[in-house]
């Protein structure tokens, strides 16, 4: 008879971004992920030593996937710095990161610890903006403007329900991008 497996630390991770993303922290409890993954809360405690660790854990792996996975891949396909800016926006808010950004930005309305941690996050995506439109922008205060407003459009895009005219949002997204990169 085989050993029985555990279910890997990655998953109870995974499955907690995903609780996160649809319901907030509040969502995140051992018992459903448990349910979940069809696994007992012990098997939690086998990776854990409580919630707070599983959390602490579920924003270190949002942060790298956010920040160095997103850079490394980026750079690793290459390109001039607008093509890089372009890839850079598309995954970091792609539908598997955006629903988890979202969630923290919420998360850390009310938690200091969080809004610490994104502010790190943010401030490292807007260096990388910096970097990127430093290739191509004169002075400081063009890199700075630029790189605002293309985090803010990528951002405050999810928050706004004003309609467009006869323009699609896509439509006006790709006029607002090709402006920034122009």
């Amino acid at each position: 008879m085989a050993a029985p497996t555990r279910t890997p630390r990655s998953r109870w991770v995974e499955e907690a971004l995903g609780a996160l993303a649809a319901g907030g922290p509040d969502a995140v409890r051992i018992e459903p992920l448990a349910k979940s993954l069809g696994v007992t809360r012990g098997g939690f405690y086998w990776h854990f030593e409580d919630r707070d660790a599983l959390l602490t854990e579920m924003l270190e792996t949002w942060e790298r996937a956010a920040t160095d996975e997103v850079i490394e891949r980026v750079e690793r396909q290459g390109g001039d710095a607008r093509a890089r800016l372009r890839r850079a926006g598309a995954l970091t808010f792609s539908a598997h990161l955006l629903p988890i950004d979202l969630a923290v930005r919420n998360w850390s309305r009310h938690d200091p610890a969080v809004a610490e941690r994104l502010r790190r996050v943010d401030n490292r995506r807007m260096d990388y903006l910096r970097e990127l439109f430093g290739a191509f922008c004169s002075g400081e205060g063009e890199i700075e403007a630029r790189s605002m407003l293309a985090f803010s459009l990528l951002i405050g895009n999810h928050f706004m329900a004003a309609d467009h005219g006869p323009r699609s949002r896509a439509e006006v997204l790709e006029l607002a991008a090709s402006w920034l990169l122009a």
